[in-house]
């Protein structure tokens, strides 16, 4: 009595596989259903979050060139298509590009096509600076003790001067202006590399900046002299130009207003350099 039951049962069983196995056979023949099973695009457009950027728009139907199932977008996807980059790597303000570890804080995509995937996170900076101190070196070494100042600084919420632009986050505040924009400067080092004291991450000018009286004569020590001043042409057009045969290359108030570099005093606009 029990075998038979046992034979049934078995029969049963057997018989729902078989017609399972049928259905679902049938269900993927159909055009609708295989068109969706087979057609990777389908799946990918359902779950994208927006199009990509106009630099990337090839790789719209191609997920996988910049997403690793779970891990997301990793910077060696970038690495594939951008590793040779030379422009990129050898001019000194982006050269640091060279030795990043993430890409996806700063390069933000599916945002459409006119919009450029390129937004400057100084903050993140400090971020992806602190991991990669903090990855594969010694509990004593000269880069942890870089990593323990620069968290205390940022627990404590503290600035490195009472100088420094109050526009400025305090992950900010800790990096190196200079390794990135010494080429920018146009202070030729006579204010140092300090740049945090005056300058903000959104932008170079600075509204607040009042120019000192147009009487001083100090203007040297903050005004780096043309080198055609430094040769013949000084002598022979410059002074003569303006009128001041005895004027010094550190005299720029004999010669020059505040208004302008061109703007000679008693002589108006002139522009020779």
């Amino acid at each position: 009595m029990k075998f038979g039951r046992r034979l049934i049962a078995t029969v049963l069983l057997v018989l729902l596989i078989y017609l399972a196995l049928a259905f679902v056979a049938n269900w993927r023949d159909q055009p609708d259903v295989k068109s969706l099973l087979t057609n990777v695009n389908t799946w990918q457009a359902a779950a994208s979050p927006g199009p990509l950027s106009a630099a990337h728009a090839s790789l719209e139907n191609n997920c996988n060139a910049c997403h690793t199932p779970v891990a997301g977008v990793t910077a060696s996807n970038c690495i594939v298509c951008h590793a040779n980059s030379t422009s990129l790597l050898k001019r000194q303000p982006t050269s640091f590009h060279a030795n990043i570890s993430s890409c996806s804080e700063c390069h933000i995509e599916h945002e459409g096509r006119s919009h450029r995937p390129a937004v400057m996170d100084h903050g993140a900076l400090t971020d992806i600076g602190m991991r990669q101190l903090a990855d594969g070196t010694e509990p004593d070494s000269e880069d942890q003790l870089k990593l323990r100042q620069i968290r205390h600084l940022l627990s404590e919420g503290l600035t490195v001067s009472p100088l420094v632009n109050p526009d400025l986050t305090v992950q900010e505040v800790v990096l190196n202006c200079a390794t990135c924009h010494k080429n920018d400067d146009r202070h030729f080092d006579l204010f140092g590399q300090d740049c945090a004291s005056c300058h903000s991450t959104s932008a170079w000018t600075i509204p607040e900046f009042r120019h000192p009286s147009s009487a001083s004569m100090d203007c040297a020590q903050c005004h780096q002299a043309p080198p055609s001043h430094y040769m013949k042409h000084f002598g022979m057009i410059s002074q003569k130009v303006a009128g001041k045969p005895q004027a010094k290359v550190d005299q720029c108030y004999k010669c020059h207003q505040t208004t302008s570099w061109p703007d000679i005093l008693d002589a108006g606009w002139y522009k020779h350099h």
